[in-house]
């Protein structure tokens, strides 16, 4: 049997597979790690969740506004690593349903907010986990720059900036070109 004749059902398995498959197929990305903060993961629908539901405020002027949510949740999770070595008091339910209440208000409805939330991921249940995080970040941060008065804001940034050099942050995004 000559090699011509061999590549004939071959040809035919090509043909086939093209005429039922017309166009090409692609990958759809879902999610996607972004970062690792001392073992914790940030992913592309963490970044798109505080975004969508205004759980940060993006600069207007940030050129990859990706990034700059990115680096505001890095910030929040390498303080979440001291909040939990130093344990807070745990906010009442009475505050988490006050944070809850402003995200609801920053939508025109609960629809909108619902939607959001959809687009994001996100469900109630991670959503108030979240709001109950962050307050007892404000509560360590109000404890640790007790009466710092108007210093306040420059002993902030610098121990941020402390946490940034020491903590375990392994960033893996890489803009769209």
């Amino acid at each position: 049997m000559n090699a011509r004749r061999a590549a004939r059902p071959l040809t035919m398995l090509a043909i086939v597979f093209a005429c039922a498959f017309p166009r090409p197929m692609s990958a759809e990305t879902l999610d996607r790690v972004l970062a690792v903060v001392a073992g914790r993961l940030i992913m592309l629908s963490d970044v798109t969740a505080a975004r969508d539901l205004r759980l940060v405020t993006v600069d207007a002027a940030a050129a990859d506004p990706i990034r700059d949510v990115l680096t505001r949740l890095i910030d929040r999770e390498l303080v979440l690593v001291e909040v939990d070595r130093y344990a807070p008091p745990e906010p009442g339910s009475d505050a988490v349903d006050a944070e809850m209440e402003r995200v609801r208000a920053r939508f025109g409805s609960e629809g909108e907010l619902e939607a959001a939330m959809a687009r994001s991921g996100l469900d109630r249940q991670h959503l108030r986990e979240t709001l109950r995080q962050d307050l007892r970040m404000r509560a360590y941060l109000d404890q640790r720059f007790a009466g710092a008065g108007d210093r306040r804001p420059t002993l902030v940034f610098e121990w941020m900036a402390g946490l940034r050099r020491r903590g375990d942050v392994m960033d893996l995004y890489l803009p769209a070109r």
